[in-house]
């Protein structure tokens, strides 16, 4: 099997066993593991949730048992990919713009676990060219704006534009997007305190210290990252 993402999504077989609720997130790997998860042979005994319409709808067209957000106040595992990760499975996961229920289902979870290839790690996630995308109320704009030119003043700010809309991209949330791109790597920690502090802030896509586990396909098959640990 030479594709990355069909490896990472693979291997996750191993962790999903009989009557699990299982949270998948969003994009092509995610996927692949949907592909993989329907010949399993206990598939009628599992429950699936998604924050992704395009996920929810691929589970639902080859018959597997979804379940809403909203009724669930716990599942057995997340799984999903990233834009970026580093040694201590911090990631963010900006392009999608629905890390609002992406971070709620991860901690949801009892283990998060990141399905990646090894060209998705950076050891300094903010100097990479995915900006931190910070969902917002669309009354809030002006004011988390200035206050993030404030806090980060070489940070470059935009508001997230519809491609085939006229007009700001708006959450199924009904809130707006801010894509703020970092020049300098910045001190996580305290990046992700800050931001959430701003009246007007809903979320934002860097996942600080939530992974539990990476499975990171690369060349050489795929290898396991804890985040607690180094490579096994």
């Amino acid at each position: 099997m030479n594709n990355k993402k069909e490896q990472a999504a693979k291997a996750a077989l191993d962790y999903i066993k009989l009557g699990q609720t299982i949270g998948l997130g969003a994009g092509t790997t995610i996927g692949y593991l949907v592909d993989f998860i329907k010949d399993l042979p206990f598939i009628k005994t599992l429950f699936f949730v998604s924050p992704s319409y395009k996920t929810k709808s691929r589970l639902r067209a080859v018959g597997l048992k979804t379940l809403d957000v909203a009724e669930i106040r716990e599942i057995d595992f997340y799984f999903d990919s990233c834009d970026h990760y580093d040694l201590e499975l911090n990631a963010l996961k900006s392009g999608g713009g629905i890390h609002t229920l992406e971070k709620l289902m991860a901690s949801m979870a009892k283990e998060f676990i990141l399905l990646v290839d090894e060209s998705k790690f950076n050891a300094q996630l903010m100097e990479t060219v995915v900006p931190l995308c910070v969902e917002i109320l669309p009354a809030a704009e002006s004011f988390v704006w200035n206050k993030l030119k404030v806090m980060y003043p070489d940070a470059e700010l935009q508001i997230r534009m519809g491609q085939q809309k006229d007009g700001a991209v708006i959450t199924e949330n009904g809130n707006m997007l801010l894509d703020v791109k970092f020049k300098s790597a910045t001190n996580l920690e305290q990046l992700n305190q800050s931001v959430k502090l701003i009246p007007g802030v809903i979320e934002h896509s860097l996942f600080y210290h939530l992974a539990n586990k990476a499975l990171v396909a690369s060349e050489n098959g795929v290898e396991i990252l804890n985040a607690d640990t180094q490579i096994i």
